[in-house]
């Protein structure tokens, strides 16, 4: 699937909060190539639009920004300490490979670890908890103290980013990190695709925001005139919801309130009419761009939709149904 092949492109470009230029310069690369109309914010934020018959201006966002963390200090051992970017599971970092982003643009490979991480040298090896204050990056280098890690041109304040390990299975699976949000900014790109061989107008105008600093709080806080918005991000799996990593998620509340009742009740409906697979949940510790939106002041009504991703905020999974029934709701929305 298309989609699922734009998704493994763009997380394989390193975009942990903060640091979102490359993965930005690349979808931007991608609008002017397509033809579309699009700028960018001065936070960052790339601004898609499409005419519609009327001025009244639907939103759709989705984030492009991902978790990771940053270089707190260095140990007198050449190891680093680090502070996370957003917020991660951290028992999922222990044992992952990872890039150190210098500010003058060299990248340097290491692993997250444990302070304890060998079985055969330390009897808390299983114990002791993931935590910042308990765990490394080994880099890949031959660096004995921290000056020999300074010589390298590594600083307080440098990204790390993780290897993101995307798979696509025969089966339809894509399993990765950051599919929080990497794979609804490909359902957004397929769906510009769409538009752009559909011969009408919209009724609506409509603005796409691909935003990038979604993972920490504030991602679409400041955003260009909207009389709607939906947040494509994605749908949560486990225990007490319903959604599975088949279905278009349709939240109706999460840690910043209840989304809008006539989106809502319209976007269920043209669920069950487009005869769509589709769950209806409310996740208590989550916050989206429309979250941020509405916070930031913006007059608008709001809603939540996203493809359902197992193990978010560690090493995600979701299914090309999921992606097509998120796909095909935006396309009914907007038809």
């Amino acid at each position: 699937m298309k989609t699922l092949e734009f998704a493994k492109r763009i997380l394989e470009i390193p975009s942990p909060s903060g640091y979102t230029k490359e993965v930005i310069s690349f979808l931007a690369e991608e609008c002017r190539e397509k033809g579309v109309s699009h700028s960018l914010s001065n936070k960052g934020n790339l601004i898609i639009e499409f005419p519609g018959e009327s001025d009244y201006t639907v939103g759709l966002s989705a984030h492009v920004d991902t978790l990771g963390a940053m270089v707190r200090s260095i140990n007198a051992n050449g190891t680093l300490r680090f502070s996370v970017i957003g917020g991660p599971s951290l028992p999922t970092y222990d044992g992952e490979y990872c890039q150190v982003i210098t500010r003058n643009g060299k990248t340097y490979s290491g692993t997250f670890l444990s302070n304890s991480p060998s079985i055969h040298v330390f009897k808390d090896a299983n114990s002791l908890p993931r935590t910042e204050e308990n765990m490394h990056v080994r880099l890949d280098e031959k660096v004995k103290k921290r000056e020999d890690v300074e010589k390298l041109g590594i600083g307080v304040g440098d990204f790390i980013a993780l290897d993101p390990k995307t798979v696509i299975t025969e089966s339809g699976f894509i399993k990765s990190r950051f599919l929080d949000d990497k794979i609804s900014v490909a359902i957004l790109f397929s769906l510009i695709d769409h538009l752009q061989k559909r011969l009408a107008k919209l009724k609506n105008r409509l603005v796409i925001i691909i935003s990038t600093y979604e993972e920490v709080g504030h991602g679409a806080s400041s955003i260009p005139h909207l009389d709607e918005m939906i947040a494509v991000d994605m749908g949560c799996v486990g225990a007490d919801l319903s959604c599975t990593e088949y279905d278009v998620s349709i939240c109706v509340k999460d840690s910043s309130g209840p989304y809008d009742f006539e989106i809502t009740n319209r976007l269920i409906e043209l669920a069950k009419k487009n005869k769509l697979s589709y769950a209806v949940d409310v996740y208590p510790y989550y916050g989206s761009d429309v979250s941020a939106a509405l916070r930031g002041g913006h007059n608008i009504r709001g809603a939540l939709i996203g493809p359902g991703v197992s193990a978010s905020h560690g090493m995600e999974r979701t299914h090309r149904e999921a992606v097509e029934n998120t796909l095909k709701l935006l396309i009914a929305y907007l038809e």
